[in-house]
């Protein structure tokens, strides 16, 4: 991807190459999404070396882009589906798609194009927003396991604990030394959910400066997009640059083996979808689910339903 100013503007807006660059890969490359995306382990993130625009292996354009989405539903749900079935018969696994990004980068709009690709049946979502009385009385992440998917679930979390890493950190409402140690305790925390079967899948959704404001001025100039406007909006955008730090530190601190972060360029919505769709399908083939073998005799419940012709009551 190309190196994107400060300010969040790209360096020349035409002829720029729109895919490859940071991570080194081109649409043609055979390159699983998911290594394509993925934050490197430990090692220093820059930001501004993404551009939030980019396409990297993405779909032509935006009406490719929709129609790939859309190919994907029947195939995720099928998954899904499996994934289920297979939690009938003991088995743990479930998946935790994490997404975290600034005010307008499409945390909800990620939940109502793409989990609706699924059976909502089978998913758990929350959306995280200022703690109650009761989850500040109790250690950060407490909150955060009590809504955790279950087994063959698939759990969605519109922000997360890394809340308490972010505006913790740029409003300053924890001490240093108390928030430095919260890295650690996510990583433990995260690697704990490895080990009891979910994959968690954490994506920030890399917006824009300019493409936040673009947004936020739609939202002014629709009086039905007036109640998703908060005027603390605006002062957020003042704090942009500690934000982008606070986010940095926690895509270097917290992406490892078991739960890595990837990186999705969000300024085209079209593109989130379908990349998150992508990663999520990944995931899941790379589970394979699989249906329980029945745990009972099948030809003679076959047998037994083909001999029972009477209609209820008949004599």
């Amino acid at each position: 991807m190309t190196k994107a100013k400060k300010d969040g503007k790209k360096d020349g807006k035409k002829g720029r190459k729109r895919d490859g660059g940071k991570h080194g890969k081109t649409r043609e490359s055979p390159a699983q999404l998911r290594e394509l995306l993925r934050i490197p382990d430990g090692e220093r993130v820059d930001l501004t070396s993404y551009a939030a625009d980019a396409t990297p292996a993405g779909p032509a354009d935006k009406a490719a882009g929709v129609l790939a989405t859309a190919q994907m539903g029947e195939r995720l749900a099928d998954l899904q589906e499996r994934l289920y079935a297979a939690s009938t018969a003991d088995d743990r696994r479930r998946v935790l798609l994490v997404l975290q990004g600034m005010d307008t980068s499409g945390k909800g709009g990620t939940v109502k194009h793409v989990i609706g690709l699924f059976n909502p049946s089978g998913c758990r979502i929350k959306a995280f927003k200022t703690p109650t009385p009761e989850e500040r009385s109790h250690p950060f992440l407490w909150r955060i396991m009590q809504a955790l998917p279950q087994p063959g679930e698939i759990g969605i979390f519109d922000r997360s604990h890394y809340e308490d890493v972010l505006i913790a950190r740029v409003r300053e409402l924890v001490p240093r030394s108390q928030l430095g140690r919260r890295y650690g305790q996510i990583n433990r925390f995260e690697q704990s959910l490895a080990d009891d079967g979910v994959t968690v899948i954490k994506c920030f959704l890399h917006i824009s400066y300019e493409q936040q404001r673009r947004r936020l001025l739609e939202r002014l100039d629709n009086p039905d997009k007036h109640w998703k406007f908060n005027p603390g909006d605006i002062e957020d955008r003042a704090l942009w640059p500690a934000y982008q730090e606070a986010y940095e530190i926690a895509l270097e601190r917290c992406s490892t083996a078991d739960a890595p972060w990837y990186l999705i360029p969000a300024d085209r919505k079209w593109y989130r979808n379908w990349a998150i769709s992508s990663l999520l399908l990944e995931h899941l083939e790379a589970l394979d689910p699989q249906y329980p073998k029945a745990d009972f005799d099948v030809a003679l419940a076959r047998k037994r339903l083909l001999s029972d012709t009477r209609e209820p009551g008949a004599e």
